[in-house]
């Protein structure tokens, strides 16, 4: 996130967590789809360090490699203003 500690980002950062929550539980095909667009994904491009990608390739493998299975969310707090959430696949 680019604006940890801003308060103005918590509403930016939530709009995001919300819809990777729900791509992370759609089905399968579905899930797929949306995690291959991500940056369509309201806020996407705020809600990372600029040219960092890399900081949602663990969700992608983990998501990938449960191929029949919904995502679960395990975990979701607050930190500095930011939502952060932890998926689980099986």
């Amino acid at each position: 996130m680019r604006a940890y500690g801003d308060a103005r980002f918590g509403p930016i950062s939530a709009q995001f967590d919300a819809w990777l929550t729900a791509a992370c539980k759609a089905e399968p095909s579905q899930r797929a789809q949306a995690l291959s667009q991500w940056d369509q994904a309201p806020a996407a491009r705020l809600c990372h360090p600029q040219r960092a990608e890399e900081h949602l390739l663990p969700l992608m493998v983990a998501a990938g490699a449960a191929p029949s299975g919904r995502g679960q969310k395990v975990y979701t707090e607050h930190v500095m203003e930011t939502a952060l959430s932890a998926f689980r696949f099986d």
